[in-house]
């Protein structure tokens, strides 16, 4: 499989007899992602459609104000969330700064934490300081090497984040999700793969390069926070998809506390350009694979849901679920448009 990259973007026209009488052509943008060959399509003809819940921002849940209910809020954290064991974290638990990390009590996979921000219950979207997001990623950082020191098998990692129930969250206290892994996940599997390729047929990195074409290209390219390069995917696979890219760093390890500090800034104004849509869920992923190859760079995507607030529809229809195609309204220039100026 040599693929190179390809933006390929294939219009069709859907042609039927409006009500009035008219006869009308409505474009659909197929576009193919460059990275999985996936295709999601743009559906122009609602562009102007307004969603339910989005006239404003929703009001904060109805349990925005319950800490005593959190087991994620102090006190009661200290009694209501487990501790590691004495062999991985002789602590019990990692702290840095207002972060507190510990193990997922429902674990997804063999280690499995939740790294919290700090003692906040509820945050309203794009306002999260600075600090604490980076703390928490700095504490993630931290968990994660020490896997690899523990069980250097275990070299398919992530870190991911569900802000509020209509993302997938369980629970408002903002936190995030680290996953290590001897069992690759999809998204894994098939990314390491096709970096391993690329780098073997091209002589470069995967995303090093789609970073560079975008960056060239503009049209998609939003700004950069330090040396991470952001954009809006080119076939998104969520509302108001964005990445952000490292080009060249592949572990972990070659990361400093500022270029977490520099990732902590674009996910913040990424939250920020959210906001200003009246949009307040999202998810966040990184992906890693710490087996030594250097062939996956650091990526991290992070896209808007459906808000949560009543009668607001899921962004998940049939056509998702069953045929595997994501559609979204707008296209990704024009997300690339809106959300420049929460990086100038």
């Amino acid at each position: 499989m040599d693929r190179r990259l390809f933006f390929t973007n294939d219009p069709v026209t859907a042609r039927f007899i409006a009500p009035v009488g008219d006869q009308v052509g409505r474009i659909i943008e197929i576009r193919t992602n460059p990275i999985t060959f996936r295709t999601s399509r743009v559906t122009l003809s609602r562009i102007g459609e307004k969603e339910k819940g989005t006239e404003t921002l929703p009001d904060p849940p109805p349990d925005a104000n319950r800490k005593r209910d959190c087991p994620f809020c102090r006190p009661q954290v200290m009694t209501k969330t487990p501790r590691f064991v004495e062999k991985l974290i002789p602590s019990g638990r990692l702290v840095r700064g207002a972060s507190l990390l510990f193990p997922n009590l429902f674990p997804y996979g063999r280690y499995s934490a939740v790294s919290l921000f700090d003692d906040t219950h509820f945050v309203e979207i794009g306002t999260a300081s600075l600090d604490s997001y980076t703390d928490s990623f700095l504490n993630s950082a931290e968990y994660l090497r020490r896997i690899r020191t523990f069980d250097p098998i275990a070299v398919y990692m992530a870190i991911t984040q569900n802000h509020l129930p209509s993302a997938g969250g369980s629970l408002l206290h903002p936190h995030l999700q680290i996953h290590a892994d001897r069992v690759p996940s999809n998204h894994h599997n098939f990314l390491k793969l096709r970096a391993k390729e690329y780098l073997r047929a091209t002589g470069s990195r995967l995303f090093a390069d789609y970073a560079k074409y975008e960056q060239e290209d503009g049209r998609r390219y939003i700004g950069n926070t330090g040396p991470w390069q952001w954009m809006a995917a080119f076939a998104p696979e969520g509302f108001f998809e964005i990445w952000g890219i490292l080009p060249g760093c592949t572990s972990i390890e070659s990361l400093d506390d500022e270029e977490w500090k520099s990732l902590a800034r674009g996910v913040i104004q990424t939250q920020k350009f959210y906001r200003s849509l009246c949009r307040n869920g999202y998810n966040f992923g990184l992906i890693l694979v710490e087996d030594g190859n250097h062939c996956l760079e650091m990526r991290a995507v992070i896209l808007a849901r459906s808000n949560f607030a009543p009668w607001v529809r899921n962004d998940h229809t049939g056509y998702e679920v069953m045929l595997g195609d994501m559609a979204t309204f707008v296209q990704p220039e024009e997300t690339a448009r809106l959300a420049r100026e929460f990086w100038n």
